[in-house]
């Protein structure tokens, strides 16, 4: 490939891929691009710079604005089309403007399991999967990341806070910051994959099957609820079939938005 803008968020994939990258094409060759926006968390953003910096990188921080869209803020199915359009547009217009050869992501064999409405607008501006077009699962992510000692090779999935809000339900700054804060919280707790999915005044909280019985701990159930209520939430529930991606995407199941498995 030469050259490329990688857009970075400082997860399992995509520090693996700028990693990889970086020893492939050299440090002068590769841009890692970070998109800094209220459905990134702080925490988040700020342990993708320290990584960056770890792994010797050049890295630029730009900010999107998908709550400027009332496409995005409406929060269709297809709501990561509309997000991913304005990311890969910039990152594509940073590359031209850098002279560098391509733009590419983190997305990886096993993404094809699940919906993936971003991959339209990758298609459209022509970004490339190196990952996937490798057929790199996230085992093998995390086997190679382990072997090139990197901190992020056991790190839980995440995907942007939007993603914790029912499908036409309005998107609001509000929202993503108490989402965000009580995730981190239950992550400062020691759950490892969290998610604070959002119903009106509920928070229905999932983590791993295995995780089940140590947030039913009585200290921790209290500390937990007297917490949530203070950052805003009325009603807190433990959904008890634990964490899986994209549950948000079951309610939608019969309506024609069904994952489609792909294969390349």
């Amino acid at each position: 490939m030469r050259s490329v803008v990688i857009a970075y968020s400082g997860g399992l994939d995509s520090t693996f891929l700028l990693k990889v990258a970086i020893d492939t094409l050299g440090r002068e060759n590769v841009l890692a691009v970070t998109a800094c926006s209220e459905t990134y968390p702080k925490s988040e953003f700020a342990e993708a710079k320290v990584l960056a910096k770890k792994i010797g990188a050049k890295l630029l921080v730009i900010r999107t604005k998908e709550l400027e869209s009332k496409r995005f803020r409406s929060n269709p199915v297809n709501r990561c089309y509309y997000c991913k359009k304005e990311l890969f547009g910039k990152l594509n217009d940073i590359r031209k403007w850098r002279g560098l050869s391509y733009v590419v992501d983190g997305t990886n064999y096993d993404d094809l399991k699940d919906i993936r409405y971003g991959m339209k607008a990758a298609e459209e501006l022509g970004v490339r999967h190196p990952l996937l077009e490798a057929r790199f699962a996230k085992d093998d992510i995390r086997r190679f990341s382990k072997r090139l000692r990197l901190p992020t090779w056991d790190k839980p999935s995440f995907a942007c806070l939007a993603s914790r809000i029912p499908f036409y339900s309005s998107i609001s700054k509000i929202d993503l910051e108490r989402i965000g804060e009580a995730e981190d919280y239950l992550r400062g707790l020691g759950f490892r994959q969290v998610r604070v999915r959002l119903h009106k005044d509920i928070a229905r909280i999932e983590v791993c099957g295995h995780e089940l019985k140590k947030m039913l701990n009585e200290s921790i159930r209290k500390s937990m609820v007297k917490r949530l209520k203070t950052i805003g939430f009325k009603y807190i529930s433990l959904d008890l079939e634990g964490y899986r991606t994209g549950s948000m995407h079951e309610v939608v199941a019969g309506t024609g938005f069904e994952p489609v498995t792909r294969r390349v």
